[in-house]
């Protein structure tokens, strides 16, 4: 008996393989890649996972397009590697989504920013915009902040540099360790996290009562340990008190932390220090302590490394020879606080910023001093020995006459980020 197969059957069998597999591929490619988040589920994803990682992108954005499959990439590489782990690579279109573009402060395509645990990360991801570069940043970002110490005497080695956070805990399995990690992780940062279990810190603490305290940074601040006396187990009482510790009022401003710090928007009163100077950026705590918390809403607390920071104290007229020395950036213009040593005086400084408020600082470069006080005595001669400051022709070619009608422009505005739509540079890709 002989069989006869349908021909037509035949030839689906044959070609269904072929439909098959680009069919497979489709649906593995719609599984794949970031998340598409929107007003319905972005809530519930910042709740439900301790870092996302998510780049805001506008489709009709070259740039954005750019980014697009890289981002996928770098999205499926994260959810291979880091399977397991409270992590979600998600993406935002802010044509179709404007009020979140608003919410996280979007204003140039595509911007990647993160949240670690519900809070919005301070500075946007600036890194190698590759699957290997989103990979690495996720994997510091989500590693252990806490640093273990089992010697109480490594307590008295700390960097003297650092302010520290220190618990003293009978164990690591409970809701309060859980809590001091998770503050730890969103400001490691700004401050160092050590964490001390069992018999190590036993004579620390009573039994069944663990203790966390906060170390000033000693050579930055007169203040002695402070022991947080609330309930470590409300998660958002001690990060507020955290958060409070490690951000002080007077913050140290870097190159890395640059950005983040104009993106405030505030004037900056700057105490530019020799590096090697501990005492004035003490004096300097102490007085904003004493005399200018009333200020805190209106101008920035920095110290400033003056070796580091020369550029701006050119365009003042001043070398590293004149440290310490106090200014202010409006981030229209720089005004130099005249005498370092009338910081002493009370009410001194604080009259120097309610000036700046009033005016009258940007008014007496135009028009000089007011009539009913004295002309400052200092000479507009200085002598510059880096070629950066503008310059009137002189018999000595190294001595600068300064325009005393026009205030040095803002050095510190350079640091802002781009005003350009786009947030790439040109090292990203």
């Amino acid at each position: 008996m002989i069989v006869r197969l349908d021909s037509s059957r035949m030839s689906w069998l044959q070609v269904r393989p072929i439909f098959l597999l680009p069919l497979l591929s489709l649906i593995n490619q719609c599984n794949s890649g970031a998340v598409q988040l929107d007003a319905s589920n972005i809530d519930s994803t910042l709740a439900d996972n301790e870092f996302v990682f998510i780049n805001f992108y506008a489709d009709w954005c070259r740039f954005s397009n750019l980014l697009a499959p890289l981002w996928d990439e770098g999205a499926d590489k994260i959810s291979t590697e880091l399977a397991g782990q409270s992590v979600l690579v998600g993406k935002v279109d802010c044509d179709k989504n404007g009020d979140l573009g608003t919410r996280f402060h979007i204003t140039k395509y595509p911007t990647i920013k993160f949240v670690k645990n519900g809070v919005l990360g301070k500075k946007e991801y600036r890194g190698q915009r590759s699957a290997d570069g989103f990979l690495d940043f996720v994997k510091e970002q989500i590693k252990n902040p806490i640093v273990e110490f089992e010697d109480l005497q490594k307590l008295n080695e700390l960097e003297d540099k650092k302010a520290h956070i220190i618990g003293y805990f009978e164990k690591k399995e409970d809701a309060g360790h859980d809590n001091f990690r998770k503050a730890a992780s969103n400001l490691k940062d700004e401050c160092e996290f050590l964490g001390g279990y069992g018999e190590v810190v036993a004579r620390m603490h009573p039994p069944g009562n663990d203790i966390v305290a906060f170390r000033p940074s000693k050579s930055r601040s007169n203040d002695d340990d402070e022991a947080f006396t609330g309930n470590l187990l409300n998660y958002d009482e001690f990060f507020a008190w955290a958060q409070e510790k490690c951000n002080p009022m007077v913050r140290e401003i870097t190159f890395e932390n640059a950005e983040e710090l104009t993106e405030e928007g505030l004037p900056f009163l700057i105490l530019f220090h020799n590096p090697d100077d501990t005492d004035s950026i003490k004096e300097y705590n102490d007085l904003v302590k004493n005399e200018l918390l009333g200020e805190r809403s209106q101008i920035t607390f920095l110290t400033a490394d003056g070796i580091k920071f020369a550029h701006p104290l050119h365009h003042l007229g001043k070398s590293k020879e004149d440290l310490p020395l106090i200014a202010i950036d409006s981030f229209r213009h720089m005004y130099l606080f005249p005498k370092y040593e009338d910081v002493k005086e009370t009410g001194k400084v604080r009259q120097f910023l309610l000036d700046l408020y009033s005016g009258k600082l940007h008014r007496e470069f135009h028009y000089g001093p007011d009539e009913d006080e004295e002309k400052p005595d200092d000479d507009d001669n200085v002598v510059d020995t880096t070629g950066h400051i503008p310059r009137e022709k002189d018999n000595d070619h190294n001595v600068v006459k300064r325009n005393a009608r026009v205030p040095p422009d803002s050095q510190f505005q350079h640091l802002k980020p781009s005003d350009n739509r786009y947030s790439f540079r040109h090292d990203e890709f």
